[in-house]
């Protein structure tokens, strides 16, 4: 059996995936365009990917492939309806990065209130050091105990945020398809209205994609926070950027791009040097123990296709 693995380095250099070859001949690529993807996998009976889009251009000539393995919880890089048509299966790997990203989540939301960074530099710029006072207070910073905090999205991230900021002392509302009875459940314009603190964990979905613009961000108190780990598309990035720098959004945190890498086009360039901004390379899924559980998930997805109790299974 050969098993193709087209973009390991989205795993990161130092994990090992060597438990791969018990199930077979195991072929690995760092990174995989779109254009060499049709020839790397040719001849797979099971693709490993992340990035690269699995679609009918991508899969047609791929005669024996029989399973799909995302490493990922999202699975937007994969043309369900074709692999249905094809009988391919497809499996994914859920909640394996609960812990990290919620742990990123409210990181970036504690050093956006807290502007540590900027404290940060008062001292590693020697202007603490020629202060003849014992305290620098500025800029201001305030308590999150009492804020109110939403949360867009309430699968496994949001939850652990949830419980996070509730330990916090804040007031957690949701926003999610179906209610749950130990939070309360509100509309998303009611929850843009009332949150100090926003951050984003939804699915990209066509109901998700872009439901975040300018009427959105301007719903928002003046002075909110607001981190999106889940998927750069489900706001609208220039919307977003137009709230920093008018001074409508009083910090902004980001983990996901429309586009990744971003490059010199994007908007969030506007946004780089301003101390109220946290954006990140897309790493708040990627700790350590987070990559080996999704690996190892990618290893029991095979092994239950091929001993005929498939798991996590999207089709």
């Amino acid at each position: 059996m050969n098993i193709v693995i087209l973009d390991y380095k989205t795993l990161g250099d130092d994990l090992d995936l060597s438990g791969a070859s018990r199930f077979g001949n195991v072929i690995k690529y760092p990174v995989t365009s779109q254009e060499q993807a049709p020839k790397r996998v040719k001849d797979a009976d099971v693709i490993i990917v992340n990035k690269v889009k699995m679609n009918e251009s991508v899969l047609k000539d791929a005669k024996s492939l029989k399973l799909i393995c995302e490493t990922a919880t999202g699975y937007d890089n994969i043309d369900i309806e074709y692999c249905k048509k094809r009988g391919i299966r497809v499996a994914n790997t859920p909640a394996y990065s609960t812990s990290c990203v919620a742990q990123v989540t409210v990181s970036m939301v504690c050093s956006l209130m807290t502007h540590l960074h900027e404290y940060r530099r008062f001292v590693h710029d020697g202007e603490y050091q020629k202060s003849i006072s014992a305290n620098m207070l500025e800029p201001i910073y305030h308590e999150m105990d009492g804020l109110t905090w939403g949360i867009i999205g309430f699968g496994n991230i949001g939850r652990g945020v949830a419980k996070i900021a509730d330990a916090f002392g804040c007031n957690v509302i949701v926003n999610k398809r179906t209610p749950v009875d130990d939070f309360e459940c509100v509309t998303l314009e009611e929850l843009l209205k009332r949150s100090d603190i926003i951050s984003i964990h939804c699915p990209l979905t066509d109901k998700t994609r872009g439901m975040l613009g300018k009427e959105q961000f301007e719903m928002m108190k003046k002075g909110a926070i607001v981190v999106n780990v889940a998927r750069g598309a489900v706001w609208d990035e220039e919307a977003a950027t137009e709230a920093i720098i008018n001074g409508h959004l009083g910090g902004l945190g980001c983990d996901v791009f429309s586009y990744e890498p971003i490059d010199e086009n994007h908007p969030f360039i506007k946004l780089l040097g301003y101390d109220n901004v946290l954006i990140t390379p897309h790493m708040a899924w990627g700790s350590f123990e987070s990559r080996t559980r999704c690996f190892n998930t990618v290893l029991s997805n095979i092994e239950g296709y091929l001993n005929g109790t498939p798991k996590n299974v999207i089709v």
